[in-house]
């Protein structure tokens, strides 16, 4: 995970790495906030909030460009396999969010007595679980490569290339389509695209503290990996 180093670009939003496709594109009132988890008592600070704005997923990473750029926030940017327990938070009221703990990569703008943070991304105009599903996916692929790269030569997820991982039937999305009215409550915007894995009825809230508890316990796990490989 990196903050404001993603190279922009004013026609396609940003810059693209070598064979890198974008898969998804959110409504342009996609919010963004970035906080250390609850757990977290050291004495470094985080707060990155926007607004409005749009996240990308591509093949290789999810992208967040701010409608209102700062100096603070110009970008933000993460590699898939970064992003753990993610999942959809659907509030009574208000629209639904994506949520997950991302691990920081070295030298990304992150403090680095921070092993993980949580990130927040609120789509306000719908498309959670449709972004959701695709990034399940392609977390899934990525993971497998891994996987058998691993258990064939012993290589790490670092000399893996992402980049060539095949990624079959995942066509692109972008958002809700112009002839349909945004929804800015708790449910997707009416007759968008839905995975069929996704039922048509509002999931349940999660049960009490789940949201502290999980991202606690990757946290965990992302220092106890950390205190191995030092």
């Amino acid at each position: 995970m990196s903050i404001n180093w993603v190279m922009l670009d004013q026609r396609k939003g940003f810059v693209h790495l070598p064979n890198e496709r974008l898969i998804y594109t959110s409504p342009p009132r996609t919010s963004f906030g970035l906080q250390p988890l609850p757990s977290y008592t050291g004495r470094d600070s985080l707060s990155l909030q926007s607004s409005a704005g749009q996240v990308y997923l591509t093949n290789q990473r999810v992208v967040y460009i701010p409608a209102q750029r700062t100096a603070e926030l110009e970008s933000f940017s993460s590699p898939i396999l970064n992003l753990h327990d993610s999942y959809v938070s659907s509030p009574f009221f208000g629209p639904n969010a994506w949520n997950a703990v991302v691990q920081p990569v070295p030298g990304g703008g992150i403090p680095p007595s921070l092993p993980a943070v949580h990130l927040k991304v609120t789509f306000k105009e719908g498309g959670a679980f449709d972004f959701h599903t695709q990034f399940e996916r392609i977390k899934e692929r990525l993971q497998q490569a891994v996987d058998i790269a691993r258990e064939s030569s012993g290589r790490s997820a670092g000399d893996v290339d992402m980049s060539n991982v095949h990624l079959e039937q995942l066509p692109a999305y972008s958002g809700p389509q112009s002839g349909l009215t945004p929804n800015s409550g708790s449910n997707e915007a009416p007759n968008s695209r839905r995975s069929p894995s996704v039922s048509s009825a509002q999931p349940q809230e999660p049960p009490p503290d789940y949201e502290q508890v999980q991202q606690q316990s990757v946290a965990n796990e992302l220092e106890e990996r950390l205190r191995r490989a030092s």
